[in-house]
């Protein structure tokens, strides 16, 4: 399973879009600790992977991710990463 956030320049069948996110609720000691963010890209790398690899795909490509810091009012706040992409199968000429 491949993943890139540009194109390929080999033959290619389009299945679709694939999607995942990944969140951590950061306590209030570690309310700083954005470096955890680092793992939350891994997290959705593995996800996207594992259900592109379900629908039959080679690979995704034009991977694209968003990033949030969100504050619930009477909550910690989250760390959360989405990803997504399109899954492709590549085709024999």
């Amino acid at each position: 399973m491949f993943q890139s956030t540009g194109g390929i320049g080999q033959p290619h069948q389009v299945l679709g879009i694939v999607n995942a996110t990944a969140h951590l609720m950061l306590s209030s000691e570690t309310i700083d600790a954005f470096e955890s963010m680092d793992q939350l890209f891994v997290e959705v790398q593995e996800k996207l992977a594992e259900r592109a690899t379900a629908k039959g795909a080679d690979g995704i490509i034009d991977i694209r991710f968003n990033t949030q810091s969100v504050r619930v009012q009477v909550a910690p706040k989250f760390l959360v990463v989405t990803g997504y992409g399109t899954m492709v199968k590549l085709v024999q000429e």
